[in-house]
């Protein structure tokens, strides 16, 4: 917790001030996770703190929410291109990527629990954004797109997650998702600058040749790169447990229509639309 206290601070993510008297202050929390290495062993606590977005009200603490994320198609196609040209492909993720973006909602949250001000009526006042706020993931897209069109990449308007670059000779293209970024170019040394660009802006991590986006596996052959999404399939029969399941070709007869039904509501309706949208 201390460390992370600390990343945000060095990030200049808040400033304590006191709280306004027409303003009204946002809960956050702690969340706790434990990583583990290949082998079992414990690797680290890592301590995040979050935003009670859910306490957010709209019009007064934020208002628009939306962050393009790349069509699946869109991979797809960028795929078939990399391996026509014969381009080297490779990943990047970004670390804190939501930290990144600028607030522009005047927006105040209570001190972190387990962290207090000496002074009474003291809350941080919020200039970057944090995990949990609703407009984070759209801050953080307008930072990353500025950035990108600084360094002279052009926005796609058929996907505005896809970015090209072209000078001279020397191509790049470039896909985002979040806080995951897949590069292709035909000229090694001039993305290997552009990866440096990046990381001097975000501090992003170089994951090397592309092997897994978006629960897609990518084997590279002689004959350009085989797609699997077998571990993605695996995770979601375990999660709505039919890993026991036997297979079959045609799980659902076309243009099957579905009777209306009549019975008991889902306990659980989230995670009902959680396995529908992972199918999509």
């Amino acid at each position: 917790m201390a460390e992370e206290m600390q990343t945000l601070e060095e990030n200049h993510t808040w400033t304590i001030e006191e709280l306004p008297a027409e303003k009204k202050p946002i809960n956050c929390k702690w969340v706790y996770r434990v990583k583990y290495k290949s082998d079992g062993s414990i690797e680290r606590y890592k301590a995040r703190l979050i935003v009670r977005g859910d306490h957010q009200v709209k019009g007064f603490d934020f208002h628009e929410t939306f962050a393009p994320v790349t069509k699946m198609t869109s991979v797809r196609v960028f795929l078939l291109v990399v391996v026509a040209k014969g381009w080297d492909l490779h990943q990047m993720g970004v670390n804190n990527a939501f930290l990144h973006g600028d607030m522009k909602k005047e927006v105040y949250m209570k001190m972190p629990p387990g962290f207090y001000s000496s002074e009474p009526n003291c809350v941080h006042w919020l200039h970057k954004s944090l995990y949990g706020l609703r407009q984070a993931p759209r801050q953080w897209f307008v930072k990353l797109s500025s950035e990108l069109e600084d360094y002279g990449f052009v926005r796609s308007y058929a996907d505005y997650s896809l970015f090209t670059y072209k000078k001279g000779d020397v191509f790049m293209g470039l896909l985002v998702y979040v806080d995951n970024i897949i590069l292709a170019g035909n000229d090694t040394s001039t993305y290997q600058l552009f990866k440096e660009y990046l990381n001097e802006c975000f501090h992003i991590q170089d994951l090397g040749q592309f092997k897994y986006f978006l629960g897609i596996e990518v084997a590279y052959g002689s004959k350009g790169l085989f797609l699997c999404q077998c571990k993605y399939a695996l995770e979601i029969g375990e999660e709505c447990g039919l890993l026991g399941g036997k297979p079959a070709a045609t799980p659902l007869e076309e243009n099957y229509k579905l009777a209306l039904a009549s019975g008991d509501l889902f306990i659980y309706p989230s995670q009902y639309c959680r396995l529908v949208g992972r199918l999509i």
